[in-house]
């Protein structure tokens, strides 16, 4: 079958890029979005992630485009199961609720097969300074999983940029693993998420990291200071929506804590983007009324280099929680679930890339537009 021509609207921008932020289960979500997308010919140039937005962005990295949905589908069915069994469910409230959560003690108990598994020895007994320790599972298999789904020298090829989120263990610093810059192994995708308590920290080069959503579950920022094409499309994929309804329930405090501390702050990066275009702007202002002897000095013409037009159009697309969803929909991986999540992110792509707004790259003057085309348009 022949893929159809990319649509004229994403030739429009230099440069496109998929930008995956970290929620564990509910990164089906962002598998149904980039769907959508390979099935309308827009292909990044560039993937992001942070976590299980890490693990996904090095699948669609690390394989040819004709291979990633396959890739994609194969890891979600590997990690997820038929548990408790579908037919066994009916389609109401409570018999989701408590498919839900015998789901996730299945996962707390036993592990995610090719993911996860507890250690043998709990933490308690264990001897200090070992991952058992530290940590209550064994994230081992992972390394498998990835070289199983991504090839690791497609990925450093650099056909693709792929940068991974993580945080320094002993420093606490952010890091970003950038096959610009360095050779991505399966570690740097492990390390960015590493979420502790459950998962041991990985040691890389003699330093350890942890899951990068300890500091930021978004690499929008990474993103927004990295960009160096003259117009950049991003497609920000979120699992965790800031806004939400006041809980009831314990339950219902538990899943609004997660959506507040891992959700995106989109608009403190943009307004930052703002303040520096402005900055950058005035720089270039300033360049263009300099004589041709001032630029000649070094120390002037560096600072002139600094000025940029830049403009970048961000799609937003957040997954908001369905009505079956609870504290554990983070660890909640039954078959059932991964399907509506996927089909979601699916559903939200289409509205989204069937919309006109976000066609033409804002002007100079707006440096930045933010879209979130599935409730309300421009924010």
């Amino acid at each position: 079958m022949n893929r159809p021509e990319k649509i004229p609207a994403n030739l429009r921008y230099g440069e496109t890029v998929l930008v995956l932020q970290g929620g564990g289960a509910l990164g089906a979500y962002q598998a149904g979005v980039y769907e959508t997308m390979h099935s309308t010919a827009i292909e990044p140039d560039w993937v992001s992630g942070i976590s299980i937005g890490a693990i996904n962005a090095a699948i669609i990295a690390g394989n040819p485009q004709d291979q990633r949905i396959a890739k994609l589908r194969s890891f979600w069915e590997t990690v997820t199961s038929d548990w408790p069994p579908t037919m066994m469910v009916a389609d109401n409230a409570i018999s989701r609720s408590w498919a839900s959560s015998l789901s996730a003690w299945q996962a707390m108990t036993f592990g995610i097969p090719g993911f996860f598994a507890p250690f043998h020895l709990p933490a308690p007994l264990a001897l200090p300074g070992s991952p058992q320790a530290i940590s209550w599972y064994d994230t081992s298999t992972l390394r498998d999983t990835l070289l199983a789904h991504a090839d690791f020298d497609r990925i450093n090829s650099g056909g693709m940029r792929l940068s991974l989120g993580a945080v320094n263990v002993t420093t606490g610093n952010f890091a970003y693993f950038d096959n610009r810059h360095i050779e991505i192994r399966p570690e740097h995708v492990m390390a960015s998420g590493a979420l502790p308590p459950g998962f041991p920290p990985v040691e890389i080069d003699g330093e350890y990291f942890w899951d990068g959503g300890l500091v930021s579950n978004t690499p929008l920022s990474y993103v927004l200071d990295n960009a160096d094409a003259a117009s950049t499309l991003v497609l920000q994929v979120d699992l965790f929506s800031a806004r939400g309804n006041f809980p009831s329930t314990m339950d219902g405090v538990e899943e609004r804590r997660k959506d507040i501390i891992y959700s995106s702050r989109t608009r403190m990066n943009t307004d930052r983007f703002l303040e520096l275009h402005k900055l950058r702007r005035a720089v270039s202002s300033l360049a263009s009324k300099l004589p041709e002897d001032a630029l000649a000095d070094p120390q002037i013409a560096e600072l002139a280099e600094l000025g940029n037009d830049r403009v970048v159009s961000i799609l937003h697309l957040i997954y908001r929680r369905s009505g079956r969803d609870g504290p554990a929909k983070d660890y909640e991986f039954s078959r059932r679930s991964m399907h509506e999540h996927w089909r979601a992110g699916s559903a939200d792509a289409r509205r989204t890339l069937r919309a006109s707004d976000w066609h033409e790259p804002p002007a100079v003057e707006d440096a930045i537009a933010v879209y979130d085309l599935t409730r309300s348009g421009v924010l």
